[in-house]
């Protein structure tokens, strides 16, 4: 009787950066590449949405894979890399914040042109424009929760250590948000009264 050979599972997400970060300590070339195509747009995203200028964004995400180069010899292998990513482009924008003196939970200047998928975030807005007006004008630590958890999709223990926070902090600070995004929305007419989706169904 012929036996069949056992599949095996292919590499998780964290499995698969894992051994590309190891690649990259290597010198292996290719290995950079595919951890950008893998991971460059959703750091050059989140960048964009906490400045609000694509350039700066850009320069952000190029500085924080320069700092990956620099250290993926001594890369921990139970280390989460988009957490690390996530930290370390958060941690740069706050910096440019700073610089331009700015005060970190002040409002952003509107958006020139609509966050990606803010449609998908708030589903009753009529517009992605409006909606990313609104984010942009949350104070900072709500606008990066938004962003870590609706925009990228982490989950909240993920969001909460990139913020460095509790996840009952992230939780409240999600809440705020998405009833302030409910109530700004709600009060130009982009939703109905009732309009919970457009807070990302917060209570």
């Amino acid at each position: 009787m012929a036996i069949g050979l056992a599949e095996t599972a292919p590499p998780s997400g964290a499995e698969a950066d894992a051994a590309l970060v190891r690649a990259v300590a290597a010198g292996d070339a290719r290995a950079c590449r595919d951890l950008l195509e893998r991971h460059l747009d959703r750091v050059i995203g989140l960048a964009y949405r906490l400045l609000g200028e694509r350039s700066a964004a850009e320069d952000v995400a190029q500085d924080t894979f320069l700092r990956l180069w620099s250290r993926a010899a001594a890369w921990r292998p139970d280390a989460r890399l988009d957490t690390w990513l996530y930290t370390v482009a958060r941690n740069l924008c706050l910096d440019r914040l700073r610089k331009a003196g700015r005060e970190i939970d002040a409002p952003l200047p509107e958006l020139p042109d609509p966050a990606p998928s803010a449609e998908r975030l708030i589903d009753e807005a009529r517009t992605a424009r409006r909606v990313a007006e609104e984010i942009a004008a949350l104070p900072e630590r709500q606008r990066s929760a938004i962003s870590l958890v609706h925009e990228e999709g982490l989950s909240n223990i993920d969001a909460a250590a990139i913020l460095g926070v509790s996840v009952e902090a992230l939780e409240s600070l999600l809440a705020r948000a998405r009833r302030r995004l409910r109530e700004r929305l709600t009060e130009t007419g982009e939703v109905s009264g009732g309009g919970r989706a457009a807070a990302g169904g917060a209570p």
